[in-house]
Protein backbone atom coordinates (compact mmCIF):
# COMPACT_ATOMS: atom_id res chain seq x y z
CA UNK A 1 0.00 0.00 0.00
CA UNK A 2 1.32 3.43 -0.91
CA UNK A 3 2.24 5.86 1.82
CA UNK A 4 0.94 9.07 0.29
CA UNK A 5 2.14 11.22 3.17
CA UNK A 6 5.66 9.88 2.60
CA UNK A 7 5.43 10.47 -1.14
CA UNK A 8 4.09 14.00 -0.68
CA UNK A 9 6.98 14.97 1.58
CA UNK A 10 9.45 13.52 -0.92
CA UNK A 11 8.16 16.08 -3.40
CA UNK A 12 7.94 18.89 -0.86
CA UNK A 13 11.52 18.26 0.24
CA UNK A 14 12.76 18.92 -3.30
CA UNK A 15 10.89 22.23 -3.29
CA UNK A 16 12.37 23.14 0.09
CA UNK A 17 15.88 22.21 -1.05
CA UNK A 18 15.56 24.67 -3.93
CA UNK A 19 14.21 27.43 -1.68
CA UNK A 20 16.84 26.86 1.01
CA UNK A 21 19.54 27.02 -1.65
CA UNK A 22 18.23 30.43 -2.73
CA UNK A 23 18.81 31.48 0.90
CA UNK A 24 22.44 30.26 0.83
CA UNK A 25 21.64 27.16 2.90
CA UNK A 26 22.46 23.66 1.75
CA UNK A 27 19.82 20.96 2.17
CA UNK A 28 19.54 17.21 1.76
CA UNK A 29 16.55 14.88 1.75
CA UNK A 30 16.75 11.69 3.81
CA UNK A 31 14.03 9.06 4.04
CA UNK A 32 14.44 8.27 7.73
CA UNK A 33 16.05 9.29 11.00
CA UNK A 34 18.40 6.32 10.65
CA UNK A 35 19.54 7.60 7.26
CA UNK A 36 20.04 11.09 8.71
CA UNK A 37 22.24 9.64 11.44
CA UNK A 38 24.37 7.71 8.93
CA UNK A 39 24.76 10.75 6.67
CA UNK A 40 25.83 13.01 9.53
CA UNK A 41 28.43 10.52 10.76
CA UNK A 42 29.70 10.12 7.18
CA UNK A 43 29.94 13.85 6.51
CA UNK A 44 31.77 14.90 9.69
CA UNK A 45 35.52 14.19 9.43
CA UNK A 46 37.27 12.29 12.20
CA UNK A 47 38.85 14.58 14.76
CA UNK A 48 36.26 17.33 14.34
CA UNK A 49 35.05 19.24 17.38
CA UNK A 50 31.30 18.60 17.75
CA UNK A 51 28.72 20.20 19.99
CA UNK A 52 24.94 20.54 19.92
CA UNK A 53 21.91 22.42 21.14
CA UNK A 54 19.11 20.93 23.19
CA UNK A 55 16.97 18.88 20.83
CA UNK A 56 14.40 16.12 21.20
CA UNK A 57 14.83 15.46 17.48
CA UNK A 58 18.53 14.63 17.89
CA UNK A 59 17.62 12.32 20.77
CA UNK A 60 14.78 10.64 18.86
CA UNK A 61 17.03 10.05 15.86
CA UNK A 62 19.81 8.54 17.96
CA UNK A 63 22.24 11.09 16.57
CA UNK A 64 23.66 12.27 19.90
CA UNK A 65 24.31 8.73 21.12
CA UNK A 66 25.97 7.86 17.80
CA UNK A 67 28.23 10.91 17.87
CA UNK A 68 29.24 10.36 21.49
CA UNK A 69 29.98 6.67 21.01
CA UNK A 70 31.83 7.01 17.69
CA UNK A 71 35.14 7.58 19.46
CA UNK A 72 36.50 9.65 16.57
CA UNK A 73 35.36 13.16 17.50
CA UNK A 74 36.31 15.86 19.99
CA UNK A 75 33.06 16.03 21.95
CA UNK A 76 32.12 19.38 23.52
CA UNK A 77 29.26 18.45 25.85
CA UNK A 78 27.75 21.30 27.85
CA UNK A 79 26.26 18.82 30.32
CA UNK A 80 29.76 18.10 31.66
CA UNK A 81 30.10 21.69 32.94
CA UNK A 82 29.25 21.78 36.66
CA UNK A 83 30.06 25.29 37.87
CA UNK A 84 29.03 28.69 36.44
CA UNK A 85 32.63 29.32 35.39
CA UNK A 86 32.87 25.94 33.65
CA UNK A 87 29.61 26.68 31.84
CA UNK A 88 30.93 30.05 30.68
CA UNK A 89 34.13 28.44 29.39
CA UNK A 90 32.09 25.73 27.69
CA UNK A 91 30.17 28.38 25.75
CA UNK A 92 33.47 29.66 24.40
CA UNK A 93 34.48 26.18 23.25
CA UNK A 94 31.11 25.65 21.61
CA UNK A 95 31.37 28.96 19.79
CA UNK A 96 34.54 27.87 17.96
CA UNK A 97 33.54 24.23 17.37
CA UNK A 98 33.80 22.66 13.93
CA UNK A 99 30.24 21.33 13.88
CA UNK A 100 27.10 22.40 15.72
CA UNK A 101 24.15 20.00 15.62
CA UNK A 102 20.58 21.14 16.22
CA UNK A 103 17.02 20.85 15.05
CA UNK A 104 14.79 23.72 14.07
CA UNK A 105 11.52 24.51 15.78
CA UNK A 106 9.91 25.12 12.40
CA UNK A 107 10.69 25.67 8.73
CA UNK A 108 8.44 27.68 6.43
CA UNK A 109 7.43 26.67 2.94
CA UNK A 110 9.61 29.45 1.53
CA UNK A 111 12.69 28.14 3.36
CA UNK A 112 13.00 30.26 6.50
CA UNK A 113 14.06 28.67 9.79
CA UNK A 114 12.12 29.72 12.90
CA UNK A 115 13.57 29.06 16.35
CA UNK A 116 12.56 30.11 19.84
CA UNK A 117 15.00 29.83 22.76
CA UNK A 118 15.15 30.51 26.45
CA UNK A 119 18.82 31.39 26.95
CA UNK A 120 19.62 31.91 23.29
CA UNK A 121 22.81 29.85 23.06
CA UNK A 122 21.31 27.51 20.45
CA UNK A 123 20.11 30.35 18.26
CA UNK A 124 23.38 32.25 18.77
CA UNK A 125 25.40 29.34 17.40
CA UNK A 126 23.02 29.00 14.47
CA UNK A 127 23.71 32.62 13.57
CA UNK A 128 27.49 32.61 13.99
CA UNK A 129 30.43 30.85 15.60
CA UNK A 130 30.70 27.14 14.70
CA UNK A 131 32.17 26.53 11.26
CA UNK A 132 29.35 24.21 10.20
CA UNK A 133 25.76 23.90 11.41
CA UNK A 134 23.77 20.71 10.74
CA UNK A 135 20.02 21.17 11.22
CA UNK A 136 17.91 18.00 11.43
CA UNK A 137 14.28 18.70 10.57
CA UNK A 138 11.39 16.24 10.67
CA UNK A 139 8.51 16.66 8.24
CA UNK A 140 6.22 17.69 11.12
CA UNK A 141 8.14 20.97 11.46
CA UNK A 142 7.04 22.40 8.09
CA UNK A 143 4.63 25.34 8.31
CA UNK A 144 3.09 27.65 5.68
CA UNK A 145 4.72 30.88 6.89
CA UNK A 146 6.53 32.62 9.75
CA UNK A 147 3.35 33.54 11.62
CA UNK A 148 2.09 29.96 11.67
CA UNK A 149 5.60 28.76 12.57
CA UNK A 150 5.71 30.93 15.69
CA UNK A 151 2.22 29.79 16.69
CA UNK A 152 3.27 26.17 16.21
CA UNK A 153 6.37 26.56 18.36
CA UNK A 154 4.64 28.41 21.19
CA UNK A 155 1.54 26.21 21.30
CA UNK A 156 2.90 22.76 20.42
CA UNK A 157 6.67 22.55 20.86
CA UNK A 158 7.11 24.78 23.90
CA UNK A 159 4.48 23.18 26.16
CA UNK A 160 5.99 19.76 25.40
CA UNK A 161 9.52 21.03 26.04
CA UNK A 162 8.60 22.62 29.35
CA UNK A 163 7.10 19.31 30.45
CA UNK A 164 10.25 17.50 29.30
CA UNK A 165 12.44 19.94 31.23
CA UNK A 166 10.18 19.84 34.32
CA UNK A 167 9.64 23.60 34.24
CA UNK A 168 6.91 25.32 36.21
CA UNK A 169 5.49 27.50 33.45
CA UNK A 170 1.85 28.26 32.62
CA UNK A 171 2.08 26.38 29.30
CA UNK A 172 3.35 23.29 31.11
CA UNK A 173 0.17 23.37 33.20
CA UNK A 174 -2.43 24.17 30.56
CA UNK A 175 -0.79 22.79 27.40
CA UNK A 176 -0.76 25.95 25.30
CA UNK A 177 0.95 29.34 25.25
CA UNK A 178 -0.10 31.80 27.95
CA UNK A 179 2.36 34.50 26.83
CA UNK A 180 4.25 34.35 30.13
CA UNK A 181 7.48 36.18 30.98
CA UNK A 182 8.60 34.63 34.25
CA UNK A 183 10.73 31.48 33.69
CA UNK A 184 9.81 31.56 30.01
CA UNK A 185 11.78 29.52 27.48
CA UNK A 186 10.46 31.77 24.70
CA UNK A 187 12.77 34.73 25.31
CA UNK A 188 14.48 34.77 21.92
CA UNK A 189 12.61 34.47 18.62
CA UNK A 190 15.03 34.08 15.71
CA UNK A 191 14.01 33.96 12.06
CA UNK A 192 16.80 32.85 9.75
CA UNK A 193 15.97 34.36 6.36
CA UNK A 194 19.32 33.37 4.89
CA UNK A 195 22.73 32.07 5.90
CA UNK A 196 24.77 35.04 7.07
CA UNK A 197 28.11 33.21 6.91
CA UNK A 198 29.67 31.43 3.93
CA UNK A 199 27.09 29.83 1.65
CA UNK A 200 26.37 26.31 2.83
CA UNK A 201 27.54 26.89 6.41
CA UNK A 202 24.02 25.86 7.45
CA UNK A 203 22.94 22.46 6.11
CA UNK A 204 19.39 21.22 6.66
CA UNK A 205 18.60 17.50 6.66
CA UNK A 206 14.93 17.10 5.69
CA UNK A 207 13.77 13.85 7.26
CA UNK A 208 10.68 12.02 6.02
CA UNK A 209 9.56 11.16 9.55
CA UNK A 210 7.87 13.03 12.38
CA UNK A 211 10.63 13.91 14.85
CA UNK A 212 10.72 15.92 18.05
CA UNK A 213 8.14 18.52 18.95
Amino acid sequence: MSDYKFEAFEQLAQTLIHRLSARRMEAQYVASAEEAKKEILKQIPAGSGITWGGSQTLLDAGILDAVKSAGTYDIIDRETAKTPEEKRQMLGKQMVSDYFLMSTNAITLDGQLVNIDGRGNRTAFLICGPEHVFVVCGRNKVTPDVESAIKRVRNIATPANTRRLHLDTPCAKVGCCMDCLDHSICNQIVITRACSGPAGRIKVFLVNEDLGY
